[in-house]
């Protein structure tokens, strides 16, 4: 598989405290962005294009691999997708597009970026991209039950040294411009806000403190593994900075909620729990920085995504 020279790669670490005080890492995901020609909405150096998109991930970027899965971490039923292309729940996270799918098209390669597992996926989609995220997915297998038995400390370090080697190992294959993703604001996503919260719904300080220590250890790491391949496109993302702004100046995007999901009462809503029978939709999803009390709405990704190309994209090529 030589890709050498030709290649985007992008990780995102993500994770998701338990009802416990140690958090455990939920997902990362990569895309591999190879590069030659095309029409970007971006602005992107000249006869430079974007053909492919590969994402791998969990929740947050899956498309529907789960759809026919025994599992808890599906949605592929309504409400969910109800602002997607012709309002079909698709086995999305969110109400609309997520964050691979608006990749691709503000890189000018396709709409969407569609599941691998997708029954109706063409040989042709693989050229330009699919995704195979999987909700629920992690670092390493069992994580909930690894994290039991580390501190904080020791299972930030233990994730940020994961992370590292797979980029390495990435780049082994011939995958380049490797974009790694920090973790966001845990502690203030609705449901952790009502589960540890307190009375007022505060952000939770300690999962917020468990990712601010996870990032620095990673971005160190990121930053040994670019001078130790003597490759300056091996990129630390930071994600947790413009998700927080978001969050705490809601009202500076068009947005009035910042704290609960649009979904049902907003609180504790997610998955199962978000559906048509026992979970009502507020009528103006773009007020809400939230889908349910987990996943952002699609507006809520468009800022990231565009936030993330103002300040990064001059480093990918």
């Amino acid at each position: 598989m030589e890709r050498r020279g030709s290649g985007h790669l992008r990780i995102n670490s993500y994770f998701c405290p338990s009802s416990s005080t140690i958090p455990f890492w939920r997902t990362f995901f990569l895309v591999l962005l190879f590069t030659t020609t095309t029409n970007a909405l971006v602005k992107i150096p000249k006869n430079t294009t974007v053909p492919a998109v590969i994402v791998f991930g969990d929740s947050i970027v899956d498309a529907g691999n789960n759809d026919d899965m025994i599992t808890e971490a599906r949605c592929d039923y309504a409400p969910y997708g109800i602002d997607f292309d012709g309002g079909v729940a698709t086995g999305r996270f969110s109400n609309g597009k997520v964050p691979g799918d608006i990749v691709a098209e503000e890189l000018g390669i396709k709409p969407n970026i569609p599941a691998y597992r997708d029954p109706n996926l063409k040989p042709e989609d693989l050229l330009t991209g699919v995704t195979f995220a999987s909700g629920g997915a992690g670092y390493v297998p069992l994580t909930t039950k690894i994290a039991l038995h580390y501190t904080v400390a020791s299972f930030t370090a233990l994730m940020a040294d994961n992370a590292r080697s797979f980029a390495q190992t990435l780049y082994g294959y011939g995958a380049r411009r490797i974009l790694v993703f920090g973790a966001p604001p845990i502690g203030c996503v609705p449901s952790q806000r009502t589960v540890a919260g307190g009375p007022t719904r505060d952000c939770v300080a300690r999962f917020n403190d468990a990712s601010k220590l996870f990032n620095t250890k990673l971005s160190a790491n990121i930053d040994v593994l670019s001078r130790t391949l003597r490759d300056p496109t091996i990129i630390y993302i930071d994600i947790y900075s413009p998700l927080l702004d978001l969050i705490l100046n809601p009202h500076q995007y068009g947005f009035k909620v910042a704290n609960k999901g649009c979904c049902g009462t907003g609180l504790i809503e997610v998955t199962a729990l978000c559906n048509n029978y026992t979970a009502s939709v507020c009528p103006i999803r773009s007020d809400y920085v939230f889908w349910d009390s987990f996943h952002p709405t699609e507006k809520a990704y468009r800022i990231i995504v565009a936030k993330l190309f103002d300040r990064y994209l001059n480093r990918f090529f």
